[in-house]
């Protein structure tokens, strides 16, 4: 599909039907929640109080921000650990298992590659045995290149709105869907823009992406209606 030096997306083999790209982190597996009780298991804390982990971990002792660095290291020890502590968010395996009925579903992770076998240990462990990418590359180019110019329904669901932004820019007719948890950091997420619908859970996303396909196939079958 594309030969990219920044992402290798030769293993992904899509069939010739809807394409569903799905971010993991919130999305699919908890993880502000697991990440809170994982520092608290070092004596640190997560106080939200903008949507940012740097300058918002302190210290349990004295209540002072942990440096920059301190916090990076924290995130990337954590996704070594993940096995341990994050789950899957009810009920995205029984949906997306439906979904895979009539589309492709593929998850596209933001984690550094090296982390990739543990998170597809535990996506598969979970039930979630669907294809993975993990890059820390802007997600739009990478849908574009997977999805190239089939004329086919395109779905791409995250937590992010520069996620959702950006595959905005570059996948044209695609279904953007704003999923994330209700909890006191994603308060401070900036807004997507106005016209990228908004879920509420995943049987309201599952709802959109059904109403979607239905739609495209109707237009298949009266191309003049």
């Amino acid at each position: 599909m594309s030969n990219s030096a920044e992402f290798d997306i030769s293993h992904i083999r899509l069939g010739d039907r809807p394409l569903i790209v799905c971010d993991v982190d919130d999305v699919v597996l908890q993880f502000i929640d697991p990440f809170q009780l994982y520092l608290k298991s070092l004596g640190h804390e997560f106080l939200p109080r903008s949507f940012r982990l740097h300058g918002n971990i302190v210290s349990l002792a004295d209540g002072l921000a942990l440096e920059d660095q301190h916090v990076s290291r924290l995130i990337l020890e954590f996704f070594e650990a993940q096995e341990s502590w994050q789950t899957p968010i009810d009920p995205v395996v029984s949906t997306l298992e439906r979904l895979s009925d009539d589309a492709d579903v593929l998850f596209l992770t933001a984690m550094p590659p090296q982390f990739s076998a543990h998170r597809r240990r535990l996506l598969d462990s979970a039930g979630l045995t669907f294809p993975l990418l993990a890059s820390e590359q802007p997600k739009g180019p990478i849908v574009q290149a997977l999805h190239g110019g089939r004329d086919l329904p395109v779905i791409f669901i995250d937590d992010m709105a520069r996620n959702l932004h950006s595959v905005k820019e570059h996948v044209a007719d695609c279904l953007l869907i704003h999923l994330m948890p209700d909890t006191p950091v994603h308060r401070f997420a900036p807004a997507a823009a106005e016209d990228i619908a908004r879920a509420r859970d995943w049987s309201h996303a599952a709802e959109l992406i059904d109403q979607h396909l239905a739609a495209h196939a109707i237009r298949r079958a009266n191309p003049a209606a």
